[in-house]
């Protein structure tokens, strides 16, 4: 165990020098990866079903991870202020997603449900949806999701509470290790209001899962 402490401690030391932090692999490099990851596990590269596969692997990553070339506050900038004097719950819930665990780079499959009482502004609902979207693209934990979407709702919007809920299944936990298919991992944060009013709490709550009761 100290072995291993010293040699993550060395590799920290590394990556915290800027100057011999490599640059971005290229997509050449991204597909040599994949190529030796297939002969890893046993198989041949070259075989005619595998010929494209690193680089179909390589554009699929693209796509998958393409959070990281984008910002939630970039959607979520524009508000609306002409909201007839409307003030009550504005509620999301059923908007799935998929994401990756940072863990083992499994699928992580899942819904997020978002309840929020505007301040004066409201912001546009398919806005909400690409903020998870965006954060759900990169390599996550629920819980870490959980907690950016609420912060760049919040942050952004500045409701006066503000409720995030996410239910979803790990592949990581359905495929290997315990593999307990079905499992539902239940994460979520609140924001103002809903921090200390239990029954504005539990209500945002009703409003996004009652229905499956």
């Amino acid at each position: 165990m100290v072995q291993v402490l010293k040699e993550v401690q060395a590799l920290k030391e590394v990556l915290d020098t800027s100057e011999q932090q490599p640059a971005r692999p290229t997509r050449a490099e991204a597909e040599a990866a994949v190529t030796t990851l297939i002969r890893w596990i046993g198989e041949d590269p070259l075989r005619e079903g595998l010929l494209a596969t690193p680089a179909r692997v390589v554009k699929a990553y693209d796509e998958l991870f393409a959070g990281y070339r984008k910002e939630p506050a970039d959607v979520l900038g524009r508000t609306f202020e002409e909201v007839s004097g409307f003030n009550d719950l504005v509620v999301l819930r059923d908007i799935d997603f998929h994401s990756h665990c940072e863990h083992h780079i499994l699928p992580v499959i899942g819904r997020a449900h978002i309840a929020y009482l505007p301040d004066n502004c409201v912001v546009g609902l398919s806005k909400l949806v690409r903020c998870v979207e965006i954060l759900a693209h990169r390599l996550q934990t629920q819980e870490a999701l959980t907690a950016q979407i609420g912060d760049a709702i919040a942050t952004t919007l500045r409701p006066r509470a503000l409720a995030v809920v996410i239910e979803a299944e790990h592949m990581c936990m359905a495929m290997r290790g315990i593999r307990k298919a079905g499992t539902t991992t239940m994460t979520q944060t609140f924001h103002g209001t809903f921090c200390f009013d239990e029954d504005a709490r539990q209500r945002a709550l009703k409003a996004m899962l009652g229905h499956r009761t």
